[in-house]
């Protein structure tokens, strides 16, 4: 088993510095989950709620949203340049270092 090391900030600002698994065909948002970190995940990870979003603040190069994905972040609140939905990142050996924080929540 590959483990990836990753940094999720969560939305009081701490910094909670996980180990997920790259066999496993986890998303960020089920790690969060498995964490027990404030991930709604409403749709379960169908990205028809972005109760995952997060922002990426280490360089590197996740995969472009899908249509999916972004029609859904067109919708949501707290929207940055950044901004992704935790249930579509895999968690790939390319993710080592990873930096998210979790978006508020949407009032």
């Amino acid at each position: 088993m590959n483990d990836i090391k990753m940094t999720i900030i969560d939305r009081e600002g701490v910094r909670h510095e996980v180990e997920a698994p790259t066999d496993m065909n986890m998303n960020v948002m089920e790690v969060c989950k498995a964490y027990e970190l404030p991930v709604q995940a409403v749709c379960g990870g169908m990205a028809m709620c972005a109760t995952c979003q997060c922002y990426i603040i280490s360089d590197h190069d996740i995969l472009e949203r899908n249509d999916d994905e972004e029609a859904m972040l067109w919708e949501a609140e707290n929207v940055k340049d950044n901004s992704r939905l935790g249930c579509q990142i895999p968690i790939t050996e390319d993710l080592e270092g990873l930096v998210i924080e979790l978006a508020p929540e949407a009032d």
